[in-house]
């Protein structure tokens, strides 16, 4: 009888080898459900096959979408009256996570030589929610934008108010509607891209107030979650009724750009933008 060259490994040289397994090397889409390994996402962080941009932090996104960035406010962050301790270690937690001190991140990006002002929520950092320091670093960027004459253009992702902050939380959705319409009148451009997810009173404001929305693949975008509109209808919602081309679909987005064609779209819409006001 022929013996078996194989070797079964012990249990402590099957444990080293587990360990030694990185952490993440496979990933499933949330939307169509393929599993692949990771490091096909690319730096983009998107799907193979469908073309979900999966949840990326602020600074990820200015890397990869503008030649230069330089960032302004970055002092600002929770104010110290709220003394909740699970809230404040939550903030410490998301930073240390996103590199940043508050839900988004702001400044002055370039493209082709091009000046903008950019805000970009992070997912990362409380579900991208809006406090109230959220809404002050968005306000001064907008009035740095109008004050510079400056287009603008704003990523969200947020699961909304921050609840943590009460009705301060809530304000915030005024005041940069306020910023938003002082920029407006100054003639000058406002461009949104609803990431995923943008919701809550981030989709009940300056989300939906651009003057050209855009939007990544699949992302989800709406006001209430699912639960709650089933729960308030008595009805089971279509499977993708939130998702971004149900959206567009209905008039409320204008386009629908893949993550990786995202700087070149931008960059001409600023371009045209550019020449628009040059003629006059």
């Amino acid at each position: 009888m022929l013996q078996s060259r194989f070797k079964m490994p012990s249990r402590d040289e099957l444990k080293k080898r587990m360990d030694n397994i990185p952490d993440n090397i496979m990933k499933e889409c949330p939307v169509c459900h393929t599993t692949f390994f990771s490091m096909r996402a690319g730096k983009q962080r998107t799907c193979p096959n469908c073309g979900f941009g999966f949840r990326i932090t602020a600074k990820r996104r200015a890397k990869i979408t503008f030649d230069s960035f330089k960032e302004i406010d970055a002092g600002i962050t929770v104010p110290k009256q709220y003394t909740d301790e699970k809230y404040r270690a939550k903030v410490a937690k998301a930073k240390k996570v996103t590199g940043i001190k508050e839900s988004v991140l702001t400044g002055i990006g370039t493209l082709a030589e091009m000046k903008v002002a950019a805000g970009i929520m992070d997912p990362f950092f409380v579900m991208g929610s809006l406090g109230s320091a959220t809404g002050e670093k968005i306000t001064r960027l907008f009035e740095k934008a109008t004050a510079e004459k400056l287009p603008m253009v704003m990523f969200t992702a947020s699961g909304g108010a921050r609840m943590q902050e009460g009705i301060h939380s809530l304000m915030q959705m005024a005041k940069v509607s306020q910023a938003v319409e002082a920029h407006n009148k100054a003639g000058l451009l406002y461009i949104v891209v609803l990431c995923d997810p943008t919701t809550g009173g981030v989709t009940a404001s300056f989300a939906m107030q651009g003057d050209i929305i855009l939007a990544e693949s699949h992302a989800l975008v709406g006001f209430a979650g699912r639960r709650v509109i089933e729960q308030t209808i008595m009805k089971q919602p279509p499977k993708d009724f939130q998702r971004a081309e149900t959206v567009l679909e209905h008039g409320f987005v204008d386009a629908i750009v893949q993550r990786s064609d995202l700087k070149q779209v931008l960059t001409n819409l600023l371009s045209l933008h550019k020449k628009e006001v040059a003629n006059g």
